[in-house]
């Protein structure tokens, strides 16, 4: 619509397009001839006819379209950033993003601990269906670390190129490059002291009573569905690592149910569930009720009445 018609009022051809509809059909409801305030308004004679009240009113109306146009840009900045940043993603504590306040909780945690790692050594061992599963797993745990107010710092450790947990995590778990945590080909026996690890492991005889900055805590990387009855044990054993177990059978009792099933050992995104849960709470009974599934077949005994 560049040029006015005979009902068109006489548009201005110089304005581009889009704009110039918009004032043109403005100026009509103001029920003034885009003639009249148009570049060729004083070869027709429009001085006269350009009075200040339609000046008035064409610039006021310049500064609606201004602000408008002001206001979607904003908009689909704001749009751009919070599909940037995932749900949730508004700011608060002086306008810092939430993405930006959870990368640096996660930097803190690298700086001064507590670390949890996950020991994809024993990865082998699965199928590929236990594999992608526990390729989702990690995803979940990733996504509840980086949520959390008090979060660790994560590592996979023997994470090999190339092998089938290597590539599923890849597969599965979009922006994974990006994940903020460390990867190594290495053995966390590698990496750190012996005496600063714990290897946590439903078949050990000692209870984990507390989490501590300077201790690095190891996840078996197996899905709760295989059956490798105490191969974290043996493990961890064989390493002279500590070991020690959650205190489920100090905090919870077996439930009855259809299928007679009780079970302690819990994936490893449940189990990172317990133990941020307790370090946030200091709270082992809040802890277990926000990991260990009523599948599992425990309930806590304050629910046993």
């Amino acid at each position: 619509m560049a040029g006015g018609g005979a009902d068109g009022g006489g548009c201005p051809s110089a304005e581009p397009e889009g704009e110039a509809a918009v004032a043109c059909e403005a100026l009509r409801l103001l029920r003034i001839e885009p003639s009249a305030v148009g570049p060729g308004a004083g070869r027709a004679g429009g001085a006269a006819r350009c009075s200040r009240n339609v000046l008035r009113k064409r610039r006021r109306w310049e500064r609606v379209l201004a602000a408008k146009r002001r206001k979607r840009r904003q908009e689909r900045e704001r749009s751009r950033a919070r599909r940037a940043e995932g749900p949730g993603a508004a700011s608060r504590d002086g306008g810092r993003s939430l993405a930006a306040l959870a990368k640096e909780r996660l930097l803190e945690a690298r700086a001064s601990g507590p670390r949890l790692c996950v020991d994809l050594g024993v990865a082998d061992r699965m199928t590929q269906k236990e594999t992608s599963r526990l390729a989702s797993q990690i995803r979940r745990l990733y996504g509840a670390n980086r949520r959390a107010e008090k979060p660790f710092w994560l590592c996979l450790t023997e994470f090999v190129v190339g092998s089938l947990i290597y590539e599923e995590c890849f597969r599965m778990n979009d922006g994974f490059s990006n994940y903020l945590m460390d990867t190594t080909q290495e053995s966390y026996l590698d990496l750190f002291p012996l005496d600063a690890i714990v290897y946590l492991t439903p078949d050990s005889e000692n209870v984990l009573e507390d989490i501590e900055p300077n201790k690095v805590y190891i996840l078996g990387g197996l899905v709760d569905e295989s059956i490798h009855k105490k191969l974290t044990l043996q493990r961890a054993q064989e390493q002279s690592l500590q070991t020690a177990r959650l205190p489920i059978r100090e905090y919870m009792v077996k439930n009855m149910n259809t299928k007679n099933y009780h079970s302690e050992t819990l994936a490893i995104n449940q189990v990172f569930d317990v133990l941020s849960t307790y370090y946030d709470t200091r709270s082992w009974p809040a802890a277990l009720k926000a990991g260990v599934s009523s599948g599992k077949g425990y309930v806590l005994r304050d629910a046993v009445k």
